[in-house]
């Protein structure tokens, strides 16, 4: 990224104003990079990249509105080029895994320092996969052992957003509206979800979600 034609523009997607304007910064820090937007939901992101069309966009994953996965998905439907790194607060190996398997390239968490930054979108342009150290150890261990600890990563993606949104207080003609389905069809993925995570209501859903880290405690207070 030497050249000028390698300058690289980028999108920051994150719903705190304080992380978001952090992670600003920090890419500031690096050359050959500009910061061309910021997004405060998934819906502002998708919205934003097929305005600005970003080389990288740095995407938090629970927001209001569709979140981080959904937006995910759309851009890269659309915007196939793009190179998605995830940035979060959660560490386990279910949120990893499944943004990847959605299509994002990076995955590292909200304590990056700027060398860790500047490694992930150097890896992510050379056409690599860039997953921070200690969670890359994490799914090979998972991986070879052909499981994870977790129950979490018994749903499907569709199930991990609406488990998501039903945890962030959604109901669920606002999760279908959100994710342009029926209602009927938003039960249908809650009763699968509850059998799975052996739940019975969206109470035991939402703590076991804490548990297992699909929620931030602190979102709660």
């Amino acid at each position: 990224m030497s050249s000028r034609e390698a300058l690289k523009m980028v999108l920051v997607v994150d719903d705190h104003d304080l992380i978001r304007l952090g992670i600003c910064r920090l890419l500031s820090e690096l050359p050959d990079i500009t910061v061309v937007g910021q997004a405060a939901s998934g819906e502002e992101a998708v919205a934003q990249v097929r305005q600005l069309t970003p080389d990288i966009v740095f995407m938090d994953i629970r927001m209001p509105g569709i979140g981080g996965l959904e937006a995910t998905q759309r851009i890269l439907s659309h915007y196939p080029e793009t190179k998605v790194i995830v940035i979060s607060a959660f560490n386990d190996d279910v949120y990893p895994m499944t943004l990847l398997k959605a299509g994002a390239v990076g995955y590292i968490t909200k304590n990056a320092d700027t060398k860790e930054i500047k490694t992930a979108i150097e890896a992510v342009l050379s056409g690599k996969v860039y997953v921070s150290p200690h969670l890359a150890q994490m799914l090979v261990v998972n991986g070879l052992s052909n499981h994870s600890e977790s129950p979490l990563s018994q749903l499907s993606q569709r199930e991990l957003q609406v488990a998501e949104l039903i945890t962030s207080g959604s109901r669920a003609s606002e999760v279908a509206e959100t994710l342009s389905v029926s209602p009927k069809t938003i039960n249908t993925y809650k009763y699968r979800i509850y059998e799975k995570l052996g739940v019975t209501n969206d109470v035991e859903l939402t703590l076991a979600a804490v548990k297992y880290g699909l929620v931030d405690p602190s979102e709660m207070i």
